[in-house]
């Protein structure tokens, strides 16, 4: 029987599946939505929601702010969800986190999933663009080439018109 069992092992040690879970939570905060696979992302569920609620106390902030150093160990990402994270939760009850099912990993059939925070929107990079970027930017560009060279092309074939009838 699995009495007072609660979490999933993963495969892993405690100290390495705490890491997994931290990294996991902090790749979270940064870009706010995360490809991983579904069991993982059922596991971060609950440990991120616990820092975001961590994050909305009003009371008392210095000790929460603590408290979410010990999992999250980069200052900007605690900055982060402290300042513009909790916040955006304050009213939210509860359901912070969204897992979204993308179906089996090609290589080795893992079930993936997305896990995004609620109210996310894609950002797209201004400096870098991915390839799906470039190949689109690539195609908006290629209809203006060819409307420049449509004009031109009706002006030059007069031109040769006009030529042939004065060999003639």
């Amino acid at each position: 029987m699995r009495h007072r069992v609660a979490h999933r092992k993963l495969g892993r040690t405690t100290p390495h599946r705490i890491a997994l879970l931290r990294n996991l939570t902090t790749a979270l905060f940064e870009r706010e939505r995360i490809r991983t696979t579904l069991p993982k992302a059922k596991e971060v569920r609950p440990f991120a929601e616990r820092l975001i609620t961590l994050a909305r106390r009003e009371d008392d902030r210095l000790h929460a702010r603590r408290l979410a150093a010990r999992d999250i160990h980069d200052r900007k990402i605690v900055k982060k969800l402290f300042d513009s994270i909790g916040p955006r939760f304050a009213t939210r009850p509860g359901g912070y986190t969204r897992i979204m099912r993308l179906g089996p990993r090609q290589g080795d059939g893992a079930e993936m999933a997305i896990l995004e925070l609620v109210g996310y929107e894609f950002k797209s990079d201004a400096k870098g663009k991915d390839e799906k970027g470039k190949k689109a930017a690539k195609k908006e560009a290629a209809p203006k080439a060819d409307e420049k060279k449509k004009p031109a092309a009706k002006k030059s074939a007069p031109k040769k018109k006009a030529a042939a009838k004065t060999t003639d």
